[in-house]
């Protein structure tokens, strides 16, 4: 279990007071929340990634070729990056964490907040000048400086219909007033945490800037409604449905009345008010993978008697790069691990071991339904053999 101690990594404060006074509340910028940081990539790596298929990749100059703010989408070809002006451009790329494991270790320093409400690292390049305007998002993030300088200046917390420029595939603010005090320069090993809501406006103030970004997921409720709607529809039977049986006469036919709007709104939430459909479709949302084609199904089902040998053998397991878990206790010993936006049921034990950061080795093999698990997994791609990992 995660400790209440104080963190150099929030400032010397513990996980409760930072969860009670900033978390969603206001910003907090933490001087040298990594000590000796060490930037995990260069540049020309990060140049790397965005030049690869598969990789969501931006380029953003403040004035380009085709007008001001001008964002374009990888992959890049890389004689892009020897042909851009010296400032004024910054390269983003998203979800670095699922293919760099030195990157996705600094998930490690964030334990005291859910698993599964943490999204992605997006590792951010630039040079003198480099920006992406001032904006606002509607997420909590922290960002890390982990190359050069960067100047991060608040403007506040905004309403949701803050006017932005038209025209351009940013959603830059029209007006940004920053917030007095609230005006930083941030260096290496330096975090600032912004809580949703909040604009800022972040620009490279020497060469070779890089910031790391860790972002939390966090559905609108638009998008809760429609998925949970879509989600129970799935289950329900057509039988259910309006019905009016002993009702009244109606004064007028063509009236909808209060009796009318009342039994159809007891049908919806007598579907709705399930706390178990509520669970097990809540589950399966948060650990939906951020880039669906990045799970390798296998291409045939695995044999468990031959998965039970090898990790006997001393062979293991390990969760793909950029799969999710999260598990959920049930009635008794039973639980659901969630894995990738589906929903297994297992015993509790197993469920938490393979959700958190047990080794997936034979040990887990004392578990009953263990080894079934395992090879449902490894088939859908949420899970692979380590030694096929380290030769990708």
């Amino acid at each position: 279990m995660p400790s209440d101690a104080p963190l150099s990594l929030l400032g010397g404060l513990t996980p409760g007071e930072f969860l009670r006074d900033y978390w969603q509340r206001q910003p907090l910028l933490i001087r040298g929340a990594f000590a000796d940081f060490e930037s995990p990539l260069d540049p020309d790596e990060l140049a790397g990634l965005a030049c690869e298929e598969g990789i969501e990749a931006r380029l953003v100059e403040e004035e380009g070729p085709d007008g001001p703010w001008q964002v374009s989408h990888g992959p890049f070809d890389e004689a892009v990056f020897g042909e851009l002006p010296e400032r004024d451009w910054t390269l983003l790329v998203q979800a670095v964490d699922h293919y760099v494991p030195e990157v996705a270790e600094l998930l490690e320093h964030f334990d005291f907040l859910p698993r599964w409400r943490l999204d992605d690292i997006m590792v951010s390049y630039a040079p003198p000048g480099g920006s992406v305007g001032p904006h606002v998002d509607q997420y909590d993030v922290f960002l890390i400086q982990g190359l050069g300088r960067r100047r991060w200046q608040l403007g506040g917390r905004v309403p949701d219909d803050a006017p932005i420029l038209d025209g351009i595939d940013l959603r830059i603010l029209q007006r940004f007033e920053v917030e007095p005090g609230d005006d930083w320069v941030l260096e290496p090993g330096d975090m600032l945490y912004l809580p949703p809501g909040w604009a800022h406006h972040g620009v490279s103030q020497s060469d070779d800037c890089m910031t790391y970004s860790v972002g939390f997921r966090a559905p609108s409720a638009d998008e809760a409604i429609t998925s949970y709607a879509d989600y129970l529809g799935e289950q329900l039977p057509a039988s259910l449905r309006y019905a009016d049986a002993g009702m009244a006469p109606p004064a007028d036919p063509a009236e909808l009345d209060d009796a009318a709007l009342e039994r159809m709104r007891r049908l919806i939430l007598a579907t709705l008010d399930d706390p178990v459909q509520l669970a097990q479709w809540f589950g399966r949302v948060m650990t939906q993978p951020k880039y669906v084609d990045q799970l390798v199904p296998s291409e045939t089902p695995t044999d468990v008697d031959e998965l039970v040998a090898l990790l006997h053998e001393g062979e293991a397991l390990m969760r793909s790069p950029g799969s999710r878990f999260a598990w959920r206790p049930l009635n008794g010993s039973r639980a659901t691990l969630f894995a990738d936006g589906d929903g297994l049921d297992c015993v509790a034990p197993l469920a938490r071991a393979v959700a958190g950061d047990a080794p997936l080795d034979a040990a887990l093999l004392a578990q009953p339904g263990a080894a079934e698990l395992l090879a449902a997994l490894l088939d859908a791609g949420s899970l692979a053999w380590a030694d096929d990992e380290e030769d990708a």
